[in-house]
């Protein structure tokens, strides 16, 4: 009997958090839009990041169930609102797995030095780099967590030792030369006149998404309505750190007029480096970012491959999602679809675009994408707070009714306005309605695509009778 194995622990889910959710490149980004960067990652962590993590503990703890918030949606709203719910969150990851290769491919042009560096433009080596990079994510997903969880973990890992490095640049660049970027108290004030650097609060909260993930896995972690909680504590105390003053090393280190928004840090490493006598650390930070990037791509592609094993489950898709490898004891089948569509959206993502423009793009479209479940998410901790505050072991949200209804409120309006400030182009965008309409009508797409295969399913069958709680919570003796 194939089966899925309880196997994480909560250092493999802290490691899994930091390599999912802390993106170096996040780090570049927000440094590449100026001091005033540093007060939205306040508020993106205050507004957003603090409520996510909230509302995640109160229902991966009453709920521990395979499929996280797609089972939390459908428990509050109904089957057809799960499965639209983890529809989107799959697809959206989808978008995602280019994107984060990318980065990682620009990662590694560094690990030689510079003398690669000019490939950061090649869409060849966009797309080799990015096919070759997803492959190995596929490998690891399907060996399973006994073998694949450490290429995540060494990701986790590795995220650490570059923002330690950065911290010991900034410092030494600091009491010789001053900060390269000017600390004034008027260039830390966001433009709320200017569209400009408030459209980035959108993409600061998108970095700080993600305590979600773990939740999918629920079946396969020890203890989880322990493990959970303890792992989401921990990782949101030091994610939140290394985003802020990792920003504010690499403003000190760099100028913000030559931080490039994707290898920022790489830079940091290699140019401030030279300047207090630290170049030759350049290759080896370069191959730990790279590790980071890849753990955090094998992260993502295991966690959201489980959406469409409880989705085959659920009979929403064919049967064959629902098979567990009798080997590797991993939905072997739903990873490998999930793969091919990777590959063919990573070979489509660099062609006729740069590598830049085209990372702007899916990231806002997977932000559209990914949050709309979001919204669900924050929703269904309102409507599902009065359960989880009479199972016995949940970890409520502080303040009891108010407090939850308080938290997953603010989540959900801070949720909804990154989606609008999403869909708003860049000063330096040179054709803004057609991104706009792009943007949105490829959304819309997915979600009308969503409601097709449900249709679909429905004709095949009675979904609305079907009993989603009791087969989640049986998934771990699924033949």
């Amino acid at each position: 009997m194939a089966r899925l194995e309880r196997q994480l622990t909560t250092r493999d889910l802290v490691l899994m958090n930091a390599a999912a959710i802390l993106v170096l490149s996040w780090i570049s980004f927000a440094a590449s839009a100026g001091p005033a960067s540093l007060l939205l990652w306040v508020a993106a962590a205050l507004l957003f990041f603090v409520p996510q993590a909230l509302c995640v503990t109160a229902l991966s703890s009453a709920f521990p169930e395979e499929g996280g918030l797609y089972v939390w949606t459908g428990k509050a709203f109904g089957p057809f609102h799960g499965f639209l719910s983890g529809w989107l969150y799959w697809i959206n990851n989808v978008f995602y797995y280019p994107t984060i290769a990318l980065v990682t491919a620009g990662y590694g042009l560094y690990v030689l030095g510079t003398r690669f560096a000019y490939l950061e433009k090649s869409q060849t080596y966009g797309m080799v780099a990015s096919l070759l990079l997803i492959g190995i994510a596929v490998a690891a997903s399907v060996a399973g967590w006994r073998a694949g969880k450490w290429v995540q973990n060494i990701g986790g890992a590795a995220n650490w030792l570059p923002v330690v490095f950065l911290f010991v640049i900034a410092f030494l660049g600091f009491a010789r030369f001053g900060s390269a970027t000017p600390l004034h108290a008027d260039a830390l004030l966001p433009a709320v006149s200017g569209a400009g650097t408030v459209l980035i609060f959108s993409k600061l909260c998108f970095a700080f998404a993600g305590f979600e993930l773990g939740p999918i896995v629920a079946a396969e972690i020890v203890e989880p309505r322990k493990t959970l909680p303890r792992a989401i504590f921990l990782s949101a105390l030091l994610i939140a750190a290394v985003y802020i003053f990792g920003t504010l090393a690499l403003l000190v280190a760099v100028p913000t007029a030559e931080i490039s928004m994707l290898t920022g840090v790489n830079q940091a490493i290699t140019k401030a480096g030279t300047r207090v006598g630290l170049s030759a650390a350049g290759p080896p930070i370069a191959l730990l970012m790279t590790l980071g990037g890849l753990g955090g791509l094998t992260a993502w592609f295991a966690g959201a491959g489980r959406i469409l094993f409880v989705a085959g489950l659920d009979r929403y898709l064919p049967p064959a999602f629902s098979r567990i490898h009798p080997r590797w004891k991993t939905p072997a089948t739903a990873l490998l679809v999930q793969g091919s569509v990777a590959a063919v959206l990573a070979v489509l993502a660099t062609m006729g675009t740069t590598v830049q423009r085209a990372y702007l793009f899916f990231i806002d479209l997977t932000l559209i994408l990914y949050f709309i479940p979001y919204l669900y998410m924050f929703a269904s901790g309102i409507a599902l707070g009065p359960e989880v505050r009479r199972t016995p072991g949940a970890v409520p949200v502080p303040g009891g009714r108010t407090g939850n209804l308080a938290v997953n409120l603010v989540g959900f309006l801070v949720t909804a306005l990154a989606i609008v400030l999403s869909c708003i182009p860049q000063a330096s965008e040179p054709h803004k309605l057609f991104r706009v309409l792009s943007l949105l009508g490829v959304a819309l797409f997915f979600v009308g695509l969503g409601f097709g295969l449900y249709a679909l399913a429905a004709r095949r069958q009675p979904l609305d009778g079907l009993d989603q709680r009791g087969r989640v919570e049986s998934i771990r003796d699924h033949r």
